[in-house]
């Protein structure tokens, strides 16, 4: 058994190696072994990069159908006979996330069978003639994906025809864990891991920014998400295109992979926030805890354990609220702001893109 004073000397090593940004598998592991000492240093390193600043965007979701081909086994979204939203019904919640002065709308949705690249330009194409001032963060990896093959077309040529039509950004979901052995279980008809990271840094490398995601906590092991994170920081090293790193704990209801599974939030979500902090140091500014997965509190939390972003209004929320979800669809500016203030932080609504909007 180690002593204190060999602890401290590896927990120092590894400390100087993670602010110079080489944080290794091996100090990941030591710092999961010692809470204490992950979240000191995690809120250490977002002091460092964000200050006191805690950022919030005001932005809606749209989620355009539930209908999908998709065989995802932790989805309870999808449904056999479900809509499909009318370009006229997009346009009207833009007007009304417009009208509470929203930067950006977030548009996802299922897989539809005969959906090529022209339909997801035509959606937002229609969103631009109308609201041009309007940012579009659209579209996963898994629907641009889906939209290449459709069209017989390039990673490439599918993102040039949609940065065309008006994409601002993209949603780096549908990565779950990038690992194949996982996803071959979860997700088996999804892109592969390799394919999710070719879209990815095409869409950077065409001046398309993205987030990036993890779904843990079902049933991936510590080294596997630690690999995960890894992998976005590797890309990140390239690419610069991650504005955030986004956690999304897994929610187990009305899904196949969570049948019978009971999940308590708690340490362990504030451990991979911390930890994300800590591996992704200095190449991902911003680390968000998601107010609609975590629940209010434990979302607080977690900006006491590296992360400096709480997301946005939404609006409305299907995904998460269909999987079992009780945090709520909406959270206005002004909870933002009660939230933030309460731990101590400086509130900031920041765009898309984290460029901050004074507010009069």
């Amino acid at each position: 058994m180690q002593t204190k004073q060999e602890l401290r000397k590896i927990c120092d090593d590894s400390t100087e190696r993670i602010e110079a940004g080489n944080c290794t598998i091996d100090d990941a592991f030591t710092l999961l072994n010692n809470p204490d000492i992950l979240f000191s240093l995690a809120d250490k390193l977002r002091k460092k990069t964000a200050g006191d600043k805690v950022t919030y965007v005001i932005n809606r979701n749209i989620n355009f159908t539930n209908m999908c081909i998709g065989t995802c086994k932790f989805c309870a979204f999808k449904k056999e006979e479900g809509y499909v939203m009318p370009i006229s019904e997009i346009l009207e919640k833009t007007k009304e996330a417009a009208k509470i002065n929203a930067t950006e709308v977030c548009i996802q949705g299922g897989l539809l069978p005969d959906w090529d690249v022209f339909n997801y330009c035509n959606i937002l194409e229609n969103i631009k003639n109308e609201f041009p001032d309007m940012h579009i963060h659209a579209f996963s990896p898994m629907e641009v994906y889906h939209a290449s093959q459709n069209s017989n077309m390039s990673y490439k040529e599918t993102i040039s025809n949609l940065k065309r039509s008006g994409l601002g950004s993209m949603p780096g979901t549908a990565a779950e864990i990038l690992v194949d052995r996982v996803r071959e279980k979860i997700c088996p008809d999804k892109l592969t891991a390799h394919e999710w990271i070719d879209v990815i840094k095409t869409a950077h490398n065409s001046g398309i920014p993205t987030t990036a995601t993890i779904m843990y906590g079902h049933i991936e092991t510590l080294q596997e998400r630690i690999e995960h994170i890894m992998l976005i920081r590797d890309i990140q090293k390239k690419t610069g295109g991650f504005t955030e790193f986004v956690p999304l704990p897994f929610m187990p209801s009305n899904n196949i992979l969570g049948m019978g599974k009971r999940v308590s939030r708690g340490i362990e979500d504030l451990k991979l926030h911390a930890l994300a902090r800590v591996i992704l140091y200095p190449s991902v500014r911003n680390i968000q805890a998601s107010w609609v997965k975590l629940g209010r509190e434990l979302a607080q939390s977690a900006l006491t354990c590296g992360a400096n972003d709480l997301g946005g209004t939404l609006m409305e929320e299907q995904i998460s609220k269909s999987a079992g979800s009780t945090s709520g669809e909406y959270m206005a500016p002004s909870e933002f702001e009660i939230l933030i203030k309460q731990m101590n932080r400086l509130p900031q609504q920041r765009d898309t893109l984290y460029r901050h909007i004074d507010v009069a």
